[in-house]
Parts: C-alpha cells; structure tokens; sequence
C-alpha cells in the first residue's frame, strides 16, 4: 500500500559511532550539547536530474569535480522535499534514474583549524542508492532509503587554512531492482506505468564526538495502576481520580558504550528523573542503573502519567595524542516492559490493545518531505482520535517521529521498507543479505525508543511461497538476534493455511479488505468473513492477533443512501460492520485494529485511483471525514474500557475531561 516515492524527512545532524545491541557503527541522533555543535542544510539546494538516455551523463563528465551549475542548467530544490511534487516539469513527475544536489557550506573556523574536532557529514536518508562527494573527493556510498548514513569528513575540511567552504556534492539514483528494498522490476517500451519516485534527504554537519551507547531496559517487581470508577456525569466530568498500589517496584538500565579515539578516558552516567534529580549513578563502558520506585514509560491512555521519561546522561574525558577531549550526551531513556502471550499482548504486565492507525510520510506539496507543522498537527488528531499506536506502514519513519511517540506514549510498530516482496525472483540470497542489513540500520536506529514496541519486517509479502518461507524465517531470526527484547512480526494478506512465515512470528497482523476489493457492496458478509479469518489464524497458529489494515476508498463529500462506494457512509458502514466482528474476539486473542489509512495520500497514476489512495478517515489537507468521527467514539469508548474494567456504561467521561 506504501506509494512508490521515497523522499526527504528530517533525520538531523551530528553523530556518534559505538553498539546498539552489540552492533558496530550505530548512530545517535545528532544533538547540540556542551561538546557538539550541528549545522543544519536545509534549505535550497541547486539540482539537476540526468536526461541523458543511460542516465550516466554525469558519471562520464564527472559532475561532481566542478560546481553542479558548471555542467548545465539547475534549478533551485528544497530540502526536505519530494523534488516529484515540487517541479512543473512533468518528466520530473516520473523521473527514474540519477539525479544530483548539490550545496556549497561555510564552516566555522575551528571546526577546520582545531585538530581535536571531528567533523561528520550525515545524511537523513536518500532513495535508494546514493553517493556523496565534499569538494570532488568521493567520500560516501549508501544503498537503501529512509535511514540515515554518514561519514567523517574531517580530515577534508582540516587541511590548511582556507578550507572552510565546502561543496556537497550528491547523487542519488531511484530504480528499483529485484535486490532493493523495496524490490520493484523495470520496463521499457510501451510500458506506461508509474515507475518509482525519489526525492533527498535532510542533511546535516555535525561537530566532534567519542561516543555512541545503548540501553536496554527492564523492570523487576510488581506494579499496579488501578482507577475509581468514573463519575455518573457526562455532560460536565471532573478529571478522573486515580490510585496508585505499589507492592515493590524498581527498574534497570542496561547502558553500554563505544569510545574511539582514545584507550585512555573515564566515563560517569547519571540517571536523572523527570524533575533533573539523580536516581541512578554509574562509571564504565557498561553496567546497569537500579532504579527504586520506579516510574514506567506507559502508553497514552493508560495511566495517569503516560510516557514517563528518564534522562541518561554519559560524560566523557579522555587524553588523546593532540590534548584532553571531553564529550558529552544525553538519551532520553522510558523504562517499560513489552511480552506476548498465546492471546494478549503485554506492556508492563498489563494486557495492551491497539487502537490506532496506518501511516504515510505525505502531504500536499512537500510530498515525503519532513514538516515539523504537519508532525504536530498529526499527533494531535491522533490524540483527539484517542488513538493509542500507529505502524510506521511501510518503511522507517523519521527520527522525531520516534521522539514524539516517546513523548506523547503512542505505540509504534516499526516496519521496514519490506514492501513489495510479490514475486519469486525477490526471494534470493542476494536480496536476503540486503533485507538484513536493512533490519540492523533500522534497530540501531531505534532500538532506544520505548515507544517501538515490536518490529515488522516485511508488508504483505507472498508469504504462500516455499522461498519466501525460507526468506522470512531467517530475517525474522536474524531481527530476534539484534533485539531479543521486542517481538517480531511480517503483515500478511496470504490465506491461513498456506503462508509459510507465521509460525516464526510472534503476533499475527492481517491486512484484509472485505466488501472492498471482493464482495464489493455486500456489507453484510463482513462479520462472518472476518470471525472465519480469526478462528482460522488462532485455530492454526495459538498466537495473538491483530487486524493491521482494514478500510474503503472514500471520496470527501460524496454521499449516498443506501451507502454506495467511493461515499461517506459506505466507508463508515464497513467500519461499523468490522468493528461488530473486532468486538467478537478482541476479548479473546485479537490484540488490536489499525486503520488504513490515517489520511489520504498521492500515489502513482492508475484507473483505480483518484489522485491517490483515499482510504483516509482524514483527507490529505488533515481535514476529517465522517469515519473520523465514529473511530474517535470507538477509540475512546476501548481506552475507557481498559481504565475502567467493571465501569464501560459512563466511557465519554475521560475524553471529554481532555478535549472539551
């Protein structure tokens, strides 16, 4: 369901090297700190795409050693943006092939003069193999889209005494082959298809640092959060009173860190609490932090104080050959546990229901690029949605995207760009390799986000096949191996009794579309089409389930009685009548229900759509159809239920204590 562009979102600036997890070279998202400086690019960058017919015009005059403009005309391109949806050229709409930014940057004097800085250029993400010259010397090579990559250019900038302007160079190619991620195959001819879209990262320079580390975290003993009964009052509620019972609670943070540069250094950790005091102090490239009394990290609505935040702060000090150095980070740190069970899925030792919806990175003219508005305008629809989760459909989201999840307690199920994977030639060893090395950047990446609560390594592959059977089993095995922490799950579409990669899952996600795109119009065989689709799965499978895309295209102001397709209430009759069936066992083993889709947005040109998939409860400008409307009240009425287990008649007494 992913649209077939890959574009810029905002994933800043400086970097640290060390392990996540025990893997070489993770990064840290950039941040300024006493020992850090960043230097943000975005903005305009000159652009050029290659029309040559083997699009290797710029390779074979070398581009990259002059100023871009030298080489031919250029036009000015935003950066985060999707360049597709920025220029008035249509051969840019569905450009396939190598295309070139470039940017020339001033940096600061000791950035170039003092031999202690390290300089470190970083790229957002770049769709989806791109390569990164600084003042012609080749310098960066990356395959694979919406993950960040860098490289130390420090001993380019600090070479003598007139360095400080520099000229970033990038090209970046979009084809897909059969061994990207995502796959996709190539026509020529009379082929009149979309073919893939691309656009350029943020990108960003970044001064010195040592040091990268991971946390793991856990609790141990127990803790209960427990509510009174809600007021009989709906009209005007009063705040909801809690309690709170304590039996023993602590908690652990299992921090380890990477220093280069230097064998001789000392490094001190403090744990800080909401309120910057001290809980937790420790020195060393590892060790663990006992927390007494602890506070979880607890999803949106579950608790009084959701998405309880720790400071974990690493100061270093170390002797190099030119001086002292010192280095300094904090990581946000939610201490909260995550199990599966043959019918529940648990956060902190309490069954957890998701109750959210499917995303896109898109809007209205910027395409895929990052829009730090349109990022709070979402989160607060998804907070007056009562949602409670999204999944990251169908590759890794920006980075803030991440934080704002951990701040606001929104459950994310983080998938990969394993989107696509619909015929055999995808399967191969080749295309293997690749998809794991994918789900190393992809934890390394996230891996410290309490919000991410399990990963997806693939949307809707063609699970029925011997080899994709193989294929999953080993990437799902592998992502197990990088994170034994979190649970692992693929989407699926194929038939129970055929797909060959959920016995190595630990969740079931499906993704069915009845009364859509079969039995179009009857309405009236959803329940006992999905009751079929449930008791089938936990029949075969004794895990826990979760309805990860259901939905209909729908058409803002387009109405019909009896409901019809493409209308108003077709949309929010086949919601009402999944929600029937949702009901029938989300007691049992179904653990969730994601919409599809959040809102509407662009995909490539075809018959079958309407200037992109309008599936959305919300259309593309963020405006709310009437489905909006009756998932908010379900949302609310679920969250409620959860709070209040011997209470549901008087659910509205939360949601309008929050947004009346």
């Amino acid at each position: 369901m992913a649209r077939g562009s890959a574009v810029a979102w905002a994933a800043l600036g400086p970097l640290l090297w060390g392990c996540a997890l025990g893997l070489q070279g993770g990064m840290l998202y950039p941040q300024e700190s006493p020992s850090r400086e960043c230097k943000e690019l975005d903005g305009l960058w000159s652009f050029r795409a290659d029309f040559s017919d083997n699009r290797r015009r710029g390779f074979e005059e070398q581009w990259y050693r002059r100023p871009l403009w030298e080489s031919g005309p250029t036009v000015d391109m935003p950066v985060p943006s999707s360049f597709n949806d920025i220029s008035q050229d249509w051969r840019l709409r569905h450009f396939v092939g190598w295309v070139w930014y470039e940017r020339e940057v001033i940096l600061p004097e000791r950035w170039t003069q003092d031999l202690r800085t390290r300089v470190v250029l970083r790229i957002g993400s770049a769709h989806s193999y791109a390569i990164v010259w600084v003042n012609g010397v080749d310098t960066l090579e990356h395959e694979g889209g919406y993950l960040p990559f860098e490289a130390d250019i420090s001993n380019l900038v600090q070479v003598g005494p007139l360095p400080s302007r520099l000229r970033i160079t990038i090209a970046i190619n979009n084809t897909l082959t059969p061994t990207t991620l995502p796959p996709g195959t190539i026509q020529y001819l009379t082929d009149t298809s979309n073919p893939p879209i691309l656009g350029i990262p943020r990108v960003t320079l970044s001064r010195t640092h040592i040091l990268t580390f991971s946390t793991t975290l856990d609790c141990s003993g127990l803790y209960f959060c427990t509510r009174h009964p809600p007021p009989t009052s709906m009209t005007s509620p009063s705040p909801p009173a809690w309690s709170k019972t304590v039996v023993r609670a602590s908690g652990l943070v299992n921090y380890q860190i990477s220093v280069k540069g230097s064998n001789l250094f000392k490094l001190e950790v403090r744990l800080l609490d909401a309120e910057n005091k001290v809980v937790a102090n420790g020195t060393g490239t590892q060790g663990q932090l006992k927390v007494p009394g602890v506070s979880l990290w607890w999803p949106y609505l579950m608790h009084e104080r959701p998405a309880y935040l720790y400071s974990l702060e690493v100061q270093l000090t170390a002797q190099t050959s030119l001086g002292p150095v010192s280095d300094f980070y904090t990581l946000p740190v939610g201490i909260r546990t995550v199990a599966v069970t043959k019918s529940q899925f648990l956060i902190n030792g309490k069954p957890f229901y998701f109750h959210g919806v499917n995303k896109h990175e898109d809007a209205d003219i910027r395409g895929k690029g990052f829009d730090w508005p349109l990022l709070v305008k979402d989160f607060n629809l998804l907070r007056w949605l009562g949602a409670n989760a999204f999944r990251t459909s169908h590759y890794p989201y920006a980075e803030e995207v991440m934080q704002m999840c951990d701040r606001y307690g929104i459950v994310v199920i983080d998938e990969c760009p394993g989107v696509g994977l619909a015929l055999p030639q995808f399967f191969n060893n080749v295309s293997l390799h690749h998809h794991m090395q994918v789900m190393e950047e992809v934890v390394r990446r996230d891996k410290n986000h309490p919000a991410v609560v399990m990963w997806s390594v693939a949307n809707e592959p063609a699970s029925h096949l011997e080899s994709a059977g193989y294929y999953l089993k080993m990437v799902i095995a592998h992502t197990k191996s990088l994170d034994p922490s979190r649970p692992v799950t693929f989407v699926s579409n194929s038939n129970y009794a055929a797909d060959k990669g959920a016995p190595y899952v630990d969740v079931i996600c499906l993704n069915s579309y009845y009364s859509w795109y079969h039995d179009y119009g009857h309405l009236e065989l959803i329940q006992l089409q999905l009751a079929t689709q449930f008791e089938n799965w936990y029949k075969k499978y004794q895990k826990p389930i979760i309805q990860s895309e259901y939905g209909a295209e729908t058409i803002a102001g387009f109405h019909q009685d009896p409901p019809l397709m493409f209308t108003e209430e077709y949309q929010k009759s086949l919601l009402e009548q999944y929600h029937l069936g949702l009901d029938q066992k989300r007691r049992k083993y179904v653990v969730g229900e994601l919409i599809w889709n959040f809102a509407d947005f662009m995909t490539e040109q075809s018959p079958t759509r309407v200037l992109g998939n309008k599936k959305g409860i919300f259309t593309r400008q963020r405006q709310p159809k009437s489905a909006a409307f009756l998932l908010r009240e379900r949302y609310w009425k679920i969250a409620n239920e959860t709070r209040y287990p011997h209470s549901v008649a008087k659910s509205q007494c939360l949601e309008n204590s929050l947004f009346t």
